[in-house]
């Protein structure tokens, strides 16, 4: 197999790869509801001190240090208990719970789980807590 002497490390860095992009679209989700960019009509005169608003602050600073990879591990698990709630509450009363697909909430759902696993593996070997540790 072409990659076996070099699984480690191509599995670190994929797994940075898949933390970078995935907070990079949650950072979007963020900026839509706080700053208004991108436009979602949906987000237009959303009060900060709302559930929305509060989300939209855990998708903008949390999505910011997953970009980042800094505290990667406990705010991928905070995110994921975000996106949980964001499913059950804004979408799974909107159709058949075990279909996210019809209730508008495979993102939620996607974004939970990816968000776990970051959780549970790290953030990989590009971002700030890889740096830290490299220097213990």
């Amino acid at each position: 197999m072409a990659f076996a002497g070099n699984n480690n490390q191509l599995t670190s860095r994929a797994l940075s790869v898949l933390r970078i992009v995935s907070a990079y679209l949650l950072i979007q989700h963020g900026s839509a509801k706080l700053l208004g960019f991108p436009h979602v009509a949906y987000f237009d005169n959303l009060q900060l001190m709302s559930m929305l608003g509060a989300a939209g602050i855990l998708e903008l600073f949390g999505g910011a240090l997953l970009l980042l990879g800094l505290f990667t591990r406990p705010v991928a698990f905070v995110l994921s208990g975000l996106l949980a709630f964001a499913y059950f509450i804004g979408h799974a009363s909107k159709g058949f719970v075990l279909s996210p697909m019809l209730n508008g909430g495979e993102s939620a759902v996607l974004f939970c789980f990816v968000f776990l696993f970051l959780a549970a593996a790290g953030g990989g070997a590009w971002g700030l807590d890889a740096l830290r540790a490299s220097r213990k």
